[in-house]
């Protein structure tokens, strides 16, 4: 996984309309909170999506915008974003590979009642605008999470 003080890869995914975006077309003046969730629709992702909408304005304020990936398809996050009301950017890492998720290291394998499969750990990274790793949110319970990642905002951010 990615640390503090890490640069970012590279990436260029799929939004929700089906554009490919890349750091540089996403982040805001001071910086990006890049989470990274299991699946759209599910109760903690949707918790998750529907506490940073409810702080967007206030992140924004702060010159960072908020952009969510997982495997869904563009079609479903359309589908989550026309629910929830979402007005942040969903990307899309539906390749078989999950080649963003592996490059960010959030792509790992889990137990779920003896079953071994591959997926995501919830994950959040506040990065500033050049791209450097200010936070790092390991294993993310969603309770308290978007203000614990406000209150970072605040201060690594000034």
């Amino acid at each position: 996984m990615l640390e503090t003080g890490e640069t970012i890869p590279h990436f260029s995914k799929p939004d929700q309309e089906g554009n490919e975006k890349a750091f540089s077309d996403l982040t805001g003046e001071k910086g990006l909170i890049l989470y990274f969730y299991p699946k759209d629709n599910t109760p903690g992702c949707t918790n998750e999506a529907k506490d940073f909408r409810d702080e967007i304005e206030t992140f924004r304020k702060m010159g960072v915008e908020v952009v969510g990936v997982s495997k869904d398809t563009a079609r479903t996050h359309t589908n989550f974003i026309t629910k929830h009301e979402l007005p942040f950017t969903l990307l899309s890492d539906s390749d078989p590979e999950a080649e963003m998720c592996q490059a960010f290291g959030v792509w790992q394998e889990k137990k779920n009642y003896g079953k071994v499969y591959m997926g995501i750990v919830r994950t959040t990274f506040l990065i500033d605008a050049k791209g450097t790793i200010l936070k790092v949110y390991n294993k993310v319970r969603v309770k308290e999470h978007v203000s614990e990642v406000f209150s970072d905002t605040r201060n690594l951010l000034k």
